[in-house]
């Protein structure tokens, strides 16, 4: 993939909450909307759980759980391919190193190797892309 961004999940699903929203993520959904997003493997795995935890704790309704999740699959994301068993020790020396779980490590890690900017509203997340020199998306000018 050329140009766009990594997007993680804390930027995707504040998409579908209201009391999540913030310019940030907005602008996000903008730069989106022009160009794509990349997202680790996992990215699959914890927006279907976020949407399925939401349901059973009924802070949304089933039918708006999977009308979001259709609106996913229209906007230009790609799921990058899951990395080989190697892969897993990197991942946790990444995780180790900068004190974010194996899964934001994984966004971390994509962006790294895609030479791409990252969307994340996870503080942590960003200031351990900082570090590692991963630059952040920028807001999108109106």
């Amino acid at each position: 993939m050329r140009g766009g961004f990594v997007v993680d999940n804390s930027v995707v699903m504040s998409w579908c909450f209201e009391d999540e929203a913030s310019p940030y993520a907005d602008s996000a959904l903008d730069a989106l909307r022009r160009g794509r997003a990349l997202v680790p493997a996992v990215w699959s795995y914890e927006a279907a759980n976020v949407l399925a935890t939401a349901v059973r704790r009924k802070r949304l309704k089933r039918e708006d759980a999977r009308r979001f999740a259709a609106a996913l699959r229209r906007l230009p994301i790609e799921v990058a391919p899951a990395p080989d068993k190697t892969a897993v020790a990197a991942l946790l020396d990444l995780a180790d190193e900068t004190g974010l779980s194996a899964y934001d490590a994984a966004y971390l890690d994509l962006a790294r190797r895609e030479h791409l900017p990252l969307a994340t509203t996870d503080a942590a997340l960003r200031k351990a892309a900082v570090a590692a020199g991963v630059d952040l998306l920028a807001p999108v000018e109106p």
